[in-house]
């Protein structure tokens, strides 16, 4: 990471100055049950759309944070009263399945536990890795020896690791965390508060199917979820499978008090008006 930690701190404290005198949109912002505490990543927002724009219209939505912010944008972020929800940590591919990774990975993972807390976020994410010929048993135990390495500091500066569940029939050949009693294994092996799954809807549904129940099954190794519709990742409506209401009603009847983040790419209307109504669906 190239920016250093004093000057992040630095900015975050005036980002944080910045936030109590929000910019007038904010204050027309959408009126929500608030009841889901809802994000959104990048991709939500088109490729097109400047962070700025991005930040504003995430207020104005009521959304409350973004994941995968880089820290040189905390500040801005903070200054307009949103958090970082899931911040980047080690690559996708090449994660702690395999031990010749964990030396690499585990740096990464610590810098960011670190960064992450000083900057008063909760969230990083981490990622299992590609099989690359290694059975189940052997990337659990491996994943498990890496983050009880971590997990401790983790712990100390209350942050939370989450491994992400992604599918391997479509988007990500390979990935080994592509079933949730596999990352709950993980999380398991570690027996730490501090490590958890990042529960991508989207992909488990491409995966294994059955989302209620299954987030009901393993809800104690949940830390985060995220959302796209089916097929096709793109947006939430009556264009795909999903019924998002009900998923949102279920979590939140598990007492579920963290983020809900949306990671699709907009196709059938405009990124604001796709955003607008994924952020109406999930408001229950």
């Amino acid at each position: 990471m190239n920016t250093t930690r004093r000057s992040l701190i630095q900015g975050l404290t005036i980002g944080a100055i910045a936030g109590s005198a929000l910019p007038s949109f904010a204050k027309q912002k959408t009126q929500l049950k608030g009841n889901i505490r809802q994000g959104a990543c990048p991709g939500a927002f088109g490729r097109k759309m400047p962070f700025e724009k991005r930040c504003e219209l995430a207020v104005k939505l009521g959304l409350q944070a973004m994941d995968f912010i880089t820290p040189d944008k905390w500040k801005a972020l903070k200054g307009y009263g949103l958090e970082c929800s899931l911040t980047p940590c080690n690559k996708l591919q090449k994660g702690l399945n395999h031990v010749e990774n964990h030396a690499e990975c585990l740096a990464n993972i610590r810098e960011s536990i670190k960064l992450t807390s000083e900057a008063g976020f909760k969230n990083v994410i981490c990622f299992s890795g590609n099989r690359e010929g290694i059975s189940d048993e052997e990337g659990i135990k491996n994943c498990g020896i890496a983050l009880k390495q971590v997990a401790g500091l983790a712990e100390q500066h209350k942050v939370t690791l989450c491994m992400e569940l992604l599918n391997s029939k479509v988007n990500h050949p390979d990935y080994q965390c592509d079933r949730t009693h596999w990352g709950a294994e993980v999380c398991k092996q570690v027996g730490s508060p501090s490590v958890k799954l990042l529960y991508d809807i989207y992909h488990m549904q491409v995966q294994e199917g059955d989302i209620i129940a299954t987030i009901r099954k393993y809800y104690e190794y949940i830390a985060h979820f995220h959302t796209a519709g089916v097929p096709g990742r793109n947006d939430l409506g009556e264009t795909q499978e999903l019924n998002y209401p009900a998923i949102m009603r279920a979590i939140l009847d598990l007492g579920y008090k963290g983020f809900v983040v949306h990671e699709y790419s907009p196709k059938h209307d405009p990124a604001d008006v796709a955003l607008e109504k994924a952020v109406a669906i999930c408001d229950v």
